[in-house]
C-alpha cells in the first residue's frame, strides 16, 4: 500500500492533524458538526462528562459522554469548502496510521450529524420546524472534483432537476448527495422530510437580491416548483452536500438536520433563534445516544 506524503496529510508536531488538531484516541465514533464555533460550547454544555477542548481557526471541538455514548462536536465555519478539510481530516484520523502514513486495512466508519440553522422555501413548513435532508444538493462543485462521484449522486434527480431550472452552464453542475439510511430511519418521526439546496453563498446562490441581479432571476420559483416523484426542494443551508457526498464516499454514516429559521416563500424569519436550536441539539444527543 502506497505511503502517503507529508504535504499531502500534514500531521502537526503533537500527533494531531493539521487543521483540527485532534489526535485520533482523541475523536469518538459519533460526531456532531454544528457551523458556529461558538455553538460548540452550548452543545457540550449537555454532556454528562467533557474529557477534551481544542480550538484552532474556525475548528472548535470537544469530546465527552452523553448519557453513556461518547461523542465529538466539531464546529466547521461556513461553506462546503471547509466541509472538505473537516470530512477528509475526520476520515484520516480513523482511517489512516499516521506512523506509518499508510491507509488502515480495516477501516472505520464514523456517525457525522451536521445540526444546522436553514431558511425553507416551501410555504407549509414553518418557521421552528425541523427539516432531515434526505438529499443534499450541492450548488457547489465541489464532489465534481472526485473521482466517481455518480457512484453516490441521484443522478435521475439530478437530471430532471437541471431541466427544469434551466441551470446556467455557468454555474457548477450540481450533484444530488443521498443522506445515511440509517440516520434518516433514527430521525423520521421527528422532522420534515427534506432536500436541501447547499448554496455555496449566502445572498446571491440562495436567491437574495440586493444591489447585484441575479444570474437565474426565476431561481426560487424553479426550485420551489420543482417535483420529482415525492421529492420537492424544501430548504436552503451551506454545508449538508459535502458531508453526505464525502460521508458517501468514505464509508461514513452522514446526515444533516436544520432548524427552520426563516421562510424565504412568506419572507418572515426568527432573529432568536437559540431556544429552538437547543431544543433540536437536545433531541439529536437523546437519538443518538439511544435514548431518544
Amino acid at each position: 500500500m502506497e505511503k502517503i506524503g507529508a504535504s499531502e496529510l500534514i500531521i502537526n508536531s503533537d500527533g494531531s492533524v493539521f487543521h483540527l488538531h485532534l489526535r485520533p484516541e482523541e475523536l469518538a465514533d459519533t460526531v456532531i458538526l454544528v457551523g458556529d464555533p461558538g455553538r460548540v460550547e452550548m452543545v457540550s454544555s449537555f454532556f454528562d462528562t467533557v474529557e477534551l477542548r481544542r480550538a484552532s481557526r474556525e475548528f472548535v471541538s470537544a469530546t465527552g459522554t452523553y448519557k453513556g455514548c461518547r461523542m465529538t462536536v466539531l464546529s466547521t465555519g461556513i461553506g462546503c469548502d471547509n466541509l472538505d478539510i473537516v470530512m477528509t481530516e475526520l476520515d484520516a484520523l480513523v482511517n489512516i496510521d499516521f506512523s506509518s502514513m499508510r491507509v488502515k486495512k480495516e477501516l472505520r466508519s464514523l456517525r457525522i450529524l451536521r445540526i444546522g440553522t436553514s431558511g425553507a422555501i416551501q410555504p407549509d413548513i414553518p418557521v421552528g420546524s425541523y427539516v432531515f435532508s434526505h438529499i443534499s444538493v450541492g450548488a457547489d462543485g465541489l464532489l465534481n472534483w472526485y473521482a466517481g462521484r455518480d457512484e453516490v449522486s441521484y443522478r435521475e434527480m439530478e437530471d430532471a432537476f437541471v431541466a427544469h431550472t434551466g441551470w446556467d452552464s455557468n454555474l457548477p453542475a450540481p450533484y444530488f448527495a443521498r443522506a445515511s439510511r440509517e440516520l434518516v430511519e433514527l430521525f423520521s418521526d421527528c422532522t420534515v422530510k427534506g432536500v436541501t439546496i447547499s448554496a455555496p453563498g449566502f445572498y446571491g446562490p440562495q436567491g437574495r437580491v440586493l444591489r447585484l441581479p441575479l444570474a437565474m432571476p426565476d431561481m426560487m420559483e424553479k426550485f420551489e416548483s420543482f417535483r420529482f416523484g415525492d421529492y420537492r426542494i424544501t430548504n436552503f443551508e451551506m454545508e449538508g452536500s459535502a458531508l453526505a457526498g464525502l460521508a458517501a464516499k468514505l464509508g461514513h454514516r452522514g446526515g444533516t438536520v436544520c432548524c427552520i429559521i426563516a421562510n424565504r416563500y412568506h419572507k418572515g424569519a426568527e432573529p432568536d433563534y437559540k431556544q429552538l436550536v437547543e431544543k433540536l441539539v437536545v433531541m439529536a444527543l437523546d437519538k443518538l445516544s439511544g435514548r431518544g
